[in-house]
This record gives structure tokens, sequence and C-alpha cells, in this order.
């Protein structure tokens, strides 16, 4: 009952609250996990990577890890800064570090450790780490108890909502390393008239909490604060993507080229959680799995998933899918394949293209 009412005091103080977090530069996260993470939506799985990350312009293999193979890339719109570049296209940012991948490694896990987080993954063969489930403190209301009792009282108070983020890491031809920051964000609602039970959805990707953490980790980089502010305010013109039908195929189509269009799909797949086994740049292929919707089963709650850890996954088991992206010129097509390669129209490919074209806008 506790959970209940800290949530009804905290629906009638978030009106006074409403002012934009990052304009105040108020984050302060605090892990929230202390025993089961916050598990993923229903239609998107997040099974174990056995996989190598890719090395960008060859299949994934160990050796050209080493050697740092790369296909030349296009900026957008890029501003520098010692040896960290910032690019961008549409709300997408991403940054250039002209330092080899083995050397961020410990100073980018230092960074969300000291922003609060913990890891849930950490393993550079993969070239991805990702933080756990944590609140952002600083969303809680400073009424007039907490103002006064201060930290006395502070683990009584919660917020509705938890984030995580993922940063991924690919090397660049002049054997520098790009990093990408992506969001996931989960709110907790009520799930019936009563208001006595809550589960946990999922919300949409914040690109603004991306492009903060992205400026943060650059001062950690080195860059100074007031240069960071400055350079990750610079403009880019937004390229389309729109749902399209190519031999009776829903695909995505986007009006720019590969290298920036590989780079965008592939932050739209960590966004929206889709679990990438693998991904060869020179065959421009994700390796995803994907489980479907179940429109009649009832997700429980956080409490529930806490009593019902360790006994088992009773979701349905994912399906394997390729997310092909194909460029001619400055025009790029996104569609789905199934694990054989071959293309697919079924309602999940729809379903699929649907997600991805809705975080590319």
């Amino acid at each position: 009952m506790k959970r209940f009412a800290k949530l009804g005091v905290l629906a009638a103080c978030a009106a006074l609250a409403a002012c934009s977090i990052l304009e105040n530069d108020r984050i302060d996260y605090k892990s929230a996990s202390k025993g089961a993470t916050l598990e993923v939506p229903p239609d998107l799985t997040q099974l174990a990577r056995d996989s190598r990350y890719q090395v960008p312009g060859g299949p994934v293999t160990a050796s050209s890890y080493q050697v740092g193979q790369a296909a030349p890339g296009v900026p957008t719109a890029a501003n520098t800064v010692g040896d960290v570049r910032i690019e961008r296209a549409g709300d997408k940012r991403w940054l250039v570090v002209n330092r080899p991948a083995d050397q961020l490694w410990g100073p980018v896990r230092d960074f969300w450790q000291e922003n609060g987080f913990l890891l849930a993954m950490d393993q550079a063969n993969l070239g991805i780490m990702e933080t756990d489930w944590a609140e952002n403190r600083a969303k809680i209301p400073q009424d007039f108890i907490r103002s006064t009792l201060g930290k006395l009282l502070d683990s009584v108070y919660s917020t509705a909502e938890r984030d995580r983020f993922r940063t991924r890491f690919e090397r660049t031809p002049g054997g520098g390393t790009e990093i990408f920051i992506s969001h996931r964000g989960m709110v907790e609602v009520y799930s019936n008239t009563q208001k006595d039970q809550t589960v946990w959805q999922p919300r949409p990707a914040d690109p603004e909490l991306e492009t903060e953490f992205l400026r943060r980790l650059m001062v950690k980089l080195g860059v100074p604060q007031e240069q960071s502010k400055a350079l990750v305010a610079a403009g880019a013109v937004k390229p389309i993507a729109r749902v399209a039908s190519v031999d009776s195929k829903p695909v995505v189509q986007i009006d720019e080229g590969f290298d920036r269009a590989w780079r965008r799909v592939g932050l739209a797949l960590d966004r929206t959680g889709f679990t990438v086994e693998d991904r060869d740049r020179s065959q421009g292929t994700y390796f995803v799995r994907y489980v479907p919707p179940n429109p009649d089963k009832k997700e429980p709650g956080f409490l529930g998933k806490l009593l019902n850890f360790g006994r088992g996954d009773k979701t349905e088991a994912p399906l394997k899918y390729r997310i092909a992206v194909r460029s001619q010129g400055e025009s790029t097509t996104v569609s789905v394949l199934d694990a054989q390669g071959a293309p697919e129209a079924s309602a999940n490919a729809q379903r699929i293209v649907q997600v991805i074209a809705d975080d590319l806008k």
C-alpha cells in the first residue's frame, strides 16, 4: 500500500514539477536495481548476445576488430573540439573521437557510474555497454515536507519513471571511434479504476536526454563545458522517412545515403529495444530478434515480475529477422528479411517497419 500511496502523492505534485529537466540541468540518476531488473515490453526481447560487434566495413571477426577496418562515412553536420567531434542527422547525434575503442571503454564506463548508473551489460567484445534501469531523482517534486526533512525521508520518495541507456562503439577508418547513445524509458501506470494495481509500460525514447548525455560525455573526454553546449546546439536538416510498399513488401524509404541511413537505423533499433545479435555493414544487414505482441496477454506489474523472478520466461519464443539497408545514391530503402534472407511481407514485418519509421521521424 505504501507504493500506491507514493504514486498518489507524486501524481498530486506533478504539476509543480512541470518545468523542463534539461533546461535547468536537473539530472540526478540513481540505480533502481536492487534485485531483478525491470523487464522489457512483451513485444521486444532482450536476450544474450553471443556475437562479435561489427567493425564497419567487413564481416564480424576478431581479426577485423583488431585492425579496425571501416567504410568511409560522410558527416551530416559536424563540429570539433580537440579530438572529439559531434555529428547529427535529424534529432540523432553521435560522437566521433579520434581515439581507439579500447582507450575509450574505461572512461565511458566511469562516466555512466559517475552519473549514478550500474551497468547491466559491459562487453567490449560486442562494442555494447548498457546501464540498468534507473530513476531521475531530480524529477521528484520538492514539496514542503521533503525540503524540510531533506534526506531523512528521501528513500520514501520515488518517481514512476525508469530510464536506461545503451552505448554502442564502432570504429572509423582512421582508427578512431564512433559513440552512439540511445535511450529507453518505462512508466508505471495504474492498471485498474480502483488504482490499487500498477503496470510498467514503455514510453517514447527521449532524444533530449540522449543529447544531454552525449554532451556530458564530451566534457568527460576533455571538451570544455561551454563549448560542449555550443556544439550540440548546431542544427541540421531532418531527412524524410516514410513507409512504402515495394513489390508488395513493406519498406521504409529515407532521403539520405547509406552511411547516415545505416547509423540512424542502428540507433532506431537500439532505441526501440530490439536485440541486435549481429551486424554486417558491408552487406547493409542487421540481424535481430523480435517477439510478436500478444494482445490477449496481461503483463504483470513490477511487483509481480519480482515475485516471478527465477521461475522462467513464459513469453513467446523470439523470431529471427534481418533488417536490410540498401542505398542508391542519396536514397535508402530499409526492409525486413526472414532468417534465411528472403523478403518478408507478414504482419510482423509491417509492425517492424512501422516501429523503425516512427523512430526515424
